[in-house]
This record gives structure tokens, sequence and C-alpha cells, in this order.
């Protein structure tokens, strides 16, 4: 089971202008063939799958954990793109027939379909920048550990390149943050993979990291995480839970800045951005303060 936490991994302020072409670019961290949608599932669906659990606890404790992790991406990642989209839409009453969203393409280009097809508010989707739906054939689960282990090795490693591409096509400061922290959260799941592969086989897989091959200092925004040691941590999502993992994650990091740790709970993260109401899109609905005014009822109630 989960428990849930209204509160972001990072903390990530809101943008201070929109920018639809960096929500379009981020969106396909979202549903892109080596998006978070696609590792969360595929470690997901391989922890339910997993056999011989118990005898082979380390590793099911790695890969189940890994995939909580992943839950808070995917979050992550809907959070950017909802706060680049934000104010990108007209605000406020609007008369009968007025053509509100007719500006909309011209800001986004093609990619910005894939926030159009659902409403244009409706923010992010389950789908990649250009609005293809994320499939589930992403999935690799084989049932063979080694196997799986190696695909989620190649994953973490794909997904990084593809988060290093969404990072060349944004400049925007809002955007490049949350590349920084998943370009580097993205390393310790590699490294995390890399490690477990070596238990089994014996193959230092570890010596090809990382990948792709990147200084510190290319990627400004990974810095402050590096700094901080986030590159050394692998959290325990779990009160109780998966502890095993201790014994594939301990040594010295790969960049000899420490030594790896373990660390009990989630993050501490960031608040959950505000967005606001938009009655030009129905949401939540044309006469909003009707539907606000009835949740300020029960929020008071339920406080009383």
């Amino acid at each position: 089971m989960f428990l849930r936490i209204d509160r972001l991994q990072v903390e990530m302020p809101l943008p201070s202008e929109p920018d639809p072409v960096a929500a379009a670019a981020v969106q396909e961290l979202m549903g892109g063939r080596f998006g978070e949608m696609t590792t969360l599932n595929t470690y997901m669906f391989q922890s339910f799958n997993f056999r011989a659990r118990e005898k082979l606890r380390p590793f099911y404790a790695l890969i189940a954990n890994i995939a909580a992790e992943e839950l808070g991406h995917i979050e992550l990642v809907g959070a950017a793109v909802n706060g680049l989209l934000n104010g990108a839409q007209p605000q406020g009453r609007t008369t009968d027939g007025d053509a509100v969203f007719k500006d909309l393409f011209q800001h986004g280009g093609p990619g910005l379909k894939a926030h159009v097809a659902p409403g244009p508010s409706a923010g992010v989707v389950c789908a990649d920048s250009l609005g293809n739906p994320w499939k589930g054939d992403y999935i690799f689960n084989s049932g063979n550990l080694v196997l799986d282990l190696l695909h989620n090795f190649f994953l973490e490693n794909g997904a990084r390149t593809a988060k290093l591409r969404a990072y060349q096509t944004t400049s925007n400061p809002a955007a490049r943050r949350m590349l920084g922290y998943l370009f580097t959260r993205g390393g310790v799941h590699a490294e995390a993979y890399a490690r477990a592969l070596e238990q089994l086989t014996g193959v230092d897989m570890k010596k090809m990291l990382p990948i792709p091959n990147l200084q510190p200092d290319q990627i400004p925004e990974s810095r402050p995480f590096l700094e901080e040691g986030w590159h050394r941590r692998l959290y325990r999502f779990s009160t109780s839970d998966y502890d095993e993992i201790r014994q594939i994650w301990h040594g010295q990091a790969l960049d000899g800045s420490g030594p790896l740790e373990v660390r009990d709970g989630p993050p501490d993260g960031g608040p959950m951005q505000p967005l606001e109401e938009m009655p030009e899109a129905f949401i939540p609905d044309y006469h909003a303060a009707e539907i606000l005014e009835m949740a300020k009822k029960l929020y008071d109630k339920a406080k009383g």
C-alpha cells in the first residue's frame, strides 16, 4: 500500500511567468518512452510480479522502493508542467461566445496539443510532448531478475539522456531546476541498479557510469543537489519496510564525495503549488464561487 504526503519531493517555486513551450518540452518527461510514467510502471509491475520475494528480498526491496520514489517524480513533473502553464490562459469572466483560447497555439506550437485535448487548463496529461498517449507496452517485465535489472539500468540512463535533451530545449529556470533534481536522482537509481547487478553477477556495471558522461558544471542546476549530497542518498519510502536496500546501497560514492547513505522516510520536500480556478474553462465551473463556497463550508465543518 502507499502513504501519500501532500508535498512535492523537492521545493518547486511557481515560475514567474507562463512558458507553454517549456511546458511542452517537460511534458515529454511524463509520457514519453523514457518518461517518469515508464520508469514508475516498469518498477511497479516488476515488484507486483516478483517471484521468490523472501529469498531475494534485497533486490525486491530495491525495485519496490524506487517505484515508490517514482510516484513522487510523476507528481513533480506534473507540478512543473502546470506551473509553466499557469497564467498562459486568459483569466476572468468572458462574454458568451468569445474565443478566449484563440491565441493558445501561437504561444506553444504543435507541442501544446497535449494540453488542449482534455481542456486547455487541465494541465499535465499522460502523454508525450506531441500529445501521443503513454503506452503500457513501454513496460518491461520479463521475470528474469538479471534481465530486469539490466533493463532498469538501461532505462535510467535513457531517462537521464531524455532529461538532458529536455534541458537543452529550454532556458526556463523553473523547468531547469526540476530537471537538475531529476537528473541527480536518476543517477542514484542507475548506480543502485548497477550495484545490484554487480552483487548478482560480479560484473562491475559502475564502470560505465555516468551515462551521459557530464561534469556537474555542465548542468549548473544539479550542482546544489550534488553539494547537499542528494546523489549519495537512497530514500526509504516506508515507515518500516524495505530496510534490505542497505545491503545493496553502501560503500563510497563514485565521485569520492563521501559514503552512500540510506535515509529513512521521504525527503522534506516543498509545498504543493497553488493553482487558481479558471471559470472560462469551466474549472471547477463557470460559476466557481458556488462550488468554492460549498467547499469552504465542508472544510470549516471538518475543522470544527
